[in-house]
């Protein structure tokens, strides 16, 4: 996907009517969002150099962590290593590229690498600080009880009985457990499954 957005004609065309508006033209950071686990989770991202880490950890949060006020810090060498402030600007971290990692929550963590992948001059595809390009699909998963397509996650499968815990619209109407509260609806998010969490917030983040 990274490659394809490069010469993606959807994307030249966003660029085109951008640049026809009036406004500042600017630095505009092409970033890779990743799950450092699961790789079947990422964001492309376009991101203002003007803009702080701050907006950055503010966008994953929406889209990807929010659960229970966690705190959170990026870091650069790694996850806990040397970390980054919230206020520093996304085009003096990545003026010479590089990759950073993010972590939400230092208990049950979330931990996201952050990889710059392009720059370019130009108006921005959008008035808030980032646009997304492309993420990836939901991942499938089979049923537990019949290989059907999932829907659901069982907290108490998950947690108590060790397994996947997914399971269909048909299996979920009839599942047993409840000591989490009733199986929740999977999420395209690799912090599904995690403390609190029960999905994005609403667009935009």
């Amino acid at each position: 996907m990274t490659k394809h957005l490069v010469t993606c004609s959807k994307r030249q065309e966003a660029i085109a009517t951008a640049e026809m508006k009036k406004g500042t033209s600017e630095s505009l950071y092409h970033l890779r969002v990743q799950d450092a686990y699961n790789s079947a989770f990422w964001l492309d991202l376009e991101i203002r150099g003007s803009k702080s880490l701050k907006d950055l950890d503010t966008y994953l949060r929406g889209i990807w962590l929010e659960c229970c006020g966690h705190m959170s810090q990026f870091s650069l060498g790694g996850a806990f290593a040397r970390e980054i402030g919230m206020s520093r600007k996304i085009g003096e971290v990545f003026r010479q590229g590089g990759e950073l990692t993010h972590v939400y929550d230092f208990g049950t963590s979330s931990e996201t690498l952050v990889k710059y992948v392009d720059e370019r001059e130009g108006n921005p595809l959008t008035n808030k600080a980032i646009a997304l390009m492309a993420r990836n699909n939901m991942p499938e998963y089979p049923c537990m009880e019949c290989g059907k397509p999932a829907t659901h996650l069982c907290m108490e499968c998950l947690i108590d009985e060790q397994t996947e815990g997914v399971l269909c619209d048909e299996h979920t109407e009839n599942h047993p457990h409840d000591n989490y509260g009733e199986p929740i609806p999977l999420v395209n998010s690799p912090r599904m499954g995690m403390c609190g969490y029960d999905g994005p917030a609403e667009p935009p983040y």
